[in-house]
């Protein structure tokens, strides 16, 4: 099967895991992506924390891999004129150049979009920045725990309760969320360019992408300025639409209608008796009493574990779903079932499972193609590619231009 971007070329130029991240998704669903990497390599390589596994894995960096795999790596040292000229050559016939430089940085290496369209005026530029290219922080450095969960209003709007502790995000949440709205504006891009013969400049910020996360929010707070209320369990609006813990310290959490799942809710629970209750008669009521209904519901709960609780809430029909920990969800049957694990084989370590990009296609070759790269891996092919001359590449090397 053919792949939607198997005739895309993509010069890449970033660090960490937001931008990389885009590039990963451009990669399994079948474009080039040639990663160019300074002498020292991509910060983020060797970050990944260890393994814990009987399986002799050496010190293989999965993290790293999971943002780069089916890339090629060449390394180039920018701050040399006949590097970033090197980079500029090569995006004369790529469609896309991607990057997370400042804009100080891309008109010092001459890779602003001006600079660019000048050889190839139907390039797509697309930059991934921290909080934007324009305004008082443009040229603020920005992670996704600073730009994305603290600025933008998504650590505290998550605290438990008004006073709760301000929570801690798992790595590159952010960044991955941002990936795929920067796949998605290059993409846009490539369609546009595609049509009009012009190349277009795109650019996203994990400040705004973490923006839109909260758009249901926000689509209120923009108007009033209010503060959102951050409720705790015993102060949620209904007792259906809260999460709860089983006899087993694993949890559960529901999101149903109160008015028509109410009934069977409490039947599911042993809990009749409160069809019958005064306090629990209305919605109203219900909500009066919420305290007491939430610590009724933990009791009623305490006597089975979560999985032996799933199969009596399937069978009464409620929505309700497991809290599964992390090492749970690769074993869950749902994930098994759309591989959202696939496999990679490195020649090396063997065969190992990676994240699968959450998009599927019925008939398109859509998927990881290899592992990340080594660091300049590819130097020399890639160059070879782009038709320089041997004595040109010799003298790229033997100069430090490129490693």
């Amino acid at each position: 099967m053919a792949s939607p971007l198997e005739d895309i070329t993509v010069i890449e130029i970033d660090s960490w895991m937001a931008s990389p991240s885009s590039g990963a998704i451009l990669s399994d669903l079948g474009a080039k992506v040639i990663k160019i990497e300074p002498p020292t390599g991509d910060p983020m390589r060797n970050m990944s924390r260890p393994v814990k596994t009987d399986r002799d894995l050496g010190d293989y960096d999965f993290q790293f891999d999971v943002d780069n795999r089916g890339k090629q790596s060449i390394q180039i040292d920018l701050t040399r004129p006949e590097g970033s000229k090197l980079v500029a050559r090569m995006c004369v016939s790529a469609n896309i150049f991607m990057c997370n430089l400042l804009q100080e940085r891309q008109l010092k290496y001459a890779l602003d979009p001006a600079s660019l369209f000048a050889a190839n005026p139907g390039l797509v530029h697309a930059t991934l920045t921290g909080y934007g290219t324009t305004g008082p922080d443009h040229g603020r450095p920005g992670y996704d725990v600073t730009a994305f969960f603290g600025r933008s209003g998504l650590y505290d709007a998550s605290r438990e309760g008004a006073e709760g502790t301000v929570p801690q995000a798992r790595p590159a949440q952010g960044d991955h969320v941002t990936g795929l709205a920067f796949a998605t504006a290059i993409l846009a891009a490539l369609r546009h360019a595609e049509r009009t013969k012009q190349g277009q400049i795109v650019e996203t910020s994990l400040y705004e992408t973490a923006v839109w996360t909260q758009a249901s929010d926000y689509a209120v707070t923009a108007v009033d300025k209010a503060p959102v209320r951050k409720r705790a369990r015993h102060e949620m609006l209904t007792p259906t639409a809260n999460r709860y813990p089983c006899g087993d310290g694993k949890w559960v959490v529901f999101n149903m209608p109160e008015v028509s799942a109410w009934p069977k809710f409490c039947k599911a629970l042993g809990l009749e008796k409160w069809l019958e209750d005064e306090r629990y008669a209305d919605p109203g009521s219900r909500y009066r009493n919420m305290e007491a209904l939430t610590n009724g519901i933990d009791e009623a709960l305490s006597i089975r574990g979560r999985d032996d609780w799933g199969h009596i809430f399937d069978k009464a029909g409620l929505i309700w779903g497991p809290v599964l920990a992390l090492h749970e969800v690769p074993d869950d049957a749902q994930a098994k079932a759309i591989n959202m694990f696939p496999l990679i084989n490195d020649k090396t370590i063997g065969e190992y499972p990676t994240v699968g990009i959450p998009m599927r296609f019925a008939t398109a070759d859509v998927g990881p193609r290899s592992p990340a790269p080594k660091l300049g891996e590819h130097t020399r092919e890639v160059l070879n590619a782009f038709d320089l001359a041997e004595d040109e590449i010799e003298a790229l090397f033997s100069d430090g231009v490129v490693l």
